[in-house]
Order: C-alpha cells, then sequence, then structure tokens
C-alpha cells in the first residue's frame, strides 16, 4: 500500500461525517502520513476526549500510524439525542466512518472499542465483514448484566410503571440520561453470542480485559474467547475498567498487535 508523503508533519484535524440520519458526527483525524487507518470507539457516557481513547490516538501516532477518534450520535460534540441501549445505531455510526474514509481512497486497518465501544467493534464485525482487525478493550459479554448497577434493583417494576427511568449522576441530584422501555429492550435484545458467532474466521479480533475490573468482570473476557474462533486475549493483571495504571502495556499491546497486519514499509522504524 502506497504512503502518504514522505516523513510528513504530525497533524490534527477536526472532521465532520454524516450518519444515516443525518445527523454529523465529529472527529478527530490524527494524520501521521499513513494510508491505513485506525477508528477508535468510545465507550458509554463518554466521548472521543476520553483519557484512554487520546492515549491510544497519541500512541498509534508515534507508531506512524493514522487514527480517527469520534464521537457516537448523542454523545460528546455529535448532533443527535443520547439514547440508552442504541447498540445497532452505535454500529451503523460506525459504518458511515468507515465509508466516508474508504470514500477518501483509506484503509480501515482496524476498528478499536473501548467498554461498550468494545461491544460496537465486535458487533459491527458480526454484520459488514469488511475490516480483518478488531480489538475490544473492557467489552461486555452479557447484556443482561450491569443494568441493575446502574438503574437499581427494582428496575424493571419502576420502568413498567412510570414507562422510564431518569438516571441521576453519582453523588448529584443532577438529571444524567433517561431509560425508557424501547431503550431498554434495545440492550436487553442485542445478543453479543449470536452476534460473535457470524464475525469470520479470518478476522484478527484481540480482546484486552483487566483482572481487576471493576464495572465489567474479566470473566466476560474469557466468555468471548470461547466462541470467536480467531481470537487474541490479553489480560493485564491488576489493571481496572480504564487501565488507569497500565495504559503503557495496553498501548503497547494495541499498536503491536496493529502492525501485524500493515505492510512493511510501513512499520519500519516506529518507534512504539
Amino acid at each position: 500500500m502506497a504512503l502518504l508523503p514522505q516523513n510528513p508533519p504530525l497533524q490534527r484535524h477536526r472532521v465532520m461525517i454524516p450518519n444515516r440520519q443525518g445527523e454529523k458526527l465529529v472527529g478527530v483525524l490524527h494524520e501521521s502520513g499513513s494510508r491505513d487507518i485506525v477508528i477508535l470507539c468510545h465507550g458509554f457516557r463518554c466521548s472521543k476526549d476520553t483519557s484512554l481513547i487520546l492515549t491510544l490516538a497519541v500512541a498509534l501516532e508515534n507508531a506512524k500510524i493514522s487514527s480517527f477518534r469520534f464521537d457516537f450520535s448523542g454523545n460528546g460534540e455529535s448532533e443527535g439525542l443520547f439514547q440508552y441501549g442504541n447498540y445497532w445505531r452505535e454500529v451503523d455510526d460506525l459504518h458511515a466512518v468507515t465509508q466516508h474514509f474508504r470514500e477518501s481512497n483509506r484503509v480501515i486497518s482496524a476498528i478499536v472499542g473501548h467498554s461498550k465501544g468494545g461491544d460496537i467493534v465486535l458487533l459491527y464485525a458480526s454484520k459488514y465483514h469488511d475490516i480483518k482487525t478488531v480489538v475490544n478493550l473492557s467489552g461486555r459479554y452479557d447484556l443482561k448484566e450491569g443494568i441493575e448497577e446502574r438503574l437499581g434493583k427494582d428496575y424493571l417494576e419502576r420502568i413498567r410503571k412510570d414507562g422510564f427511568i431518569d438516571v441521576k449522576k453519582s453523588r448529584s441530584e443532577t438529571f444524567d440520561f433517561r431509560v425508557t422501555v424501547e431503550s431498554l429492550m434495545d440492550r436487553l435484545g442485542t445478543n453479543m453470542y449470536e452476534a460473535c458467532l457470524q464475525i469470520d474466521k479470518e478476522c484478527r479480533v484481540l480482546t484486552i480485559h483487566g483482572s481487576s475490573d471493576e464495572i465489567i468482570p474479566v470473566e466476560d473476557a474469557f466468555e468471548f474467547a470461547k466462541i470467536i474462533p480467531n481470537l487474541k486475549l490479553h489480560v493485564i493483571e491488576g489493571a481496572d475498567h480504564r487501565f488507569s495504571n497500565h495504559r503503557e502495556e495496553l498501548s503497547s499491546v494495541v499498536v503491536n498487535f496493529i502492525k501485524e497486519t500493515l505492510p512493511l514499509h510501513q512499520v519500519k522504524g516506529t518507534d512504539s
């Protein structure tokens, strides 16, 4: 694959891409001179500017690999209303992004997602089959789990009674977001097991999880490893959900996995 002009300066560009609904998805392109590009996907109630996503973008820059980090619709700077659940809608947002860069003659070398974003990149691979390297960081295997911790033990009774649940920010009375019956059913109806069975055997999948993840247990990573055929599992001992004190190891494993599929002329001389 041909490179862009030799040794260009690193550049960052704000890019807006319309999704299927016509909403503008806002992102930042880290232009490192490579035709290949990695798409970075944030997690629940996060954004493209989350420190973990920024850390990965900089690590890819140092490896001279271009990347694009963006906000899903209803998150960060992107247009649209935030909705709980919304998994397949976010998959379609990601597809709009990959199509935009393909039309610009770029090669999508990998898609990387953290937490809910990890589920999104796996769901994308199960539906579109056009990207051969997928990285799932701390994704949740069973989407029926984790709801009670966020919505309360009686969430089913409350949502049946009122038709919605308003979630407040931790230690605050401030309203954060609303969960409707429809959006709850969207999450409960998203089956990661069935989706992962549809991922091509040729698709390389890396799952990284912290052994001390306090939000999504590390056991979820082992469940993914049981059903995805071409999966490499890397558990980071002592790491929490955001890999707060293990960013160097995380970045190294992610970048090296991605570099394995890049043209030899691109990876020579990189310092990642």
